[in-house]
């Protein structure tokens, strides 16, 4: 019989916590099993399988991740939206580096899938950003992925700590979304 008051989603936002204080590479079934003060076996019965585990940490990442671009864009536009999205991105990385690693090369299955949907949900808002910007329809995808691979680069580097020249990193950020904005202005 299953452990009161564990369930997936306990399970998963345990598996969550866990990465984000050890690494997601350290979270092993042994290792969730003792933080939830169970046996590694009865994790089965909430899971499928470590590769489950990392997906349902993802989703979970996607869906927080989602909710709280959604909450900072709100009644901005242009460059506002474009700051609020990166600080966005880069706070929530930095606060959890452990489970935003799930999310690094796991690929969305199918239609389907609700890791499409959720991170569909990530891209409508990096979208709305570009609709403050006069940007071609068909350079909507490169600029998405121009985005995001500046936020998730930068913020994934400052959460390891990697960034250790004299300069403020904070500077260095806001230097970065100035840059883009100005970027996004030229035709």
């Amino acid at each position: 019989m299953p452990r009161a008051g564990l369930d997936p989603v306990a399970v998963t936002h345990a598996a969550a916590r866990l990465a984000d204080d050890v690494g997601l590479a350290n979270v092993t079934m042994g290792a969730l099993a003792e933080r939830l003060g169970v046996r590694a076996p009865s994790l089965y019965r909430h899971i499928d399988s470590q590769a489950d585990l990392h997906r349902r940490i993802a989703l979970l990442v996607a869906d927080e991740l989602g909710d709280a671009l959604r909450e900072a864009l709100q009644g901005r536009a242009g460059k506002d939206a474009l700051a609020a999205a990166a600080q966005t991105i880069r706070a929530y990385v930095v606060k959890h580096p452990g489970r935003y690693a799930a999310t690094v090369r796991l690929g969305v299955t199918g239609p389907d899938d609700p890791l499409a949907a959720a991170w569909t949900r990530v891209l409508n808002s990096l979208a709305a950003v570009l609709s403050g910007y006069d940007i071609d329809p068909a350079d909507t995808i490169h600029v998405l992925r121009l985005l995001r691979s500046l936020f998730h680069g930068f913020a994934t580097v400052e959460a390891t700590g990697g960034f250790e020249m004299d300069t403020d990193v904070d500077e260095s950020f806001d230097w970065i979304v100035d840059f883009v904005d100005r970027g996004l202005h030229k035709p």
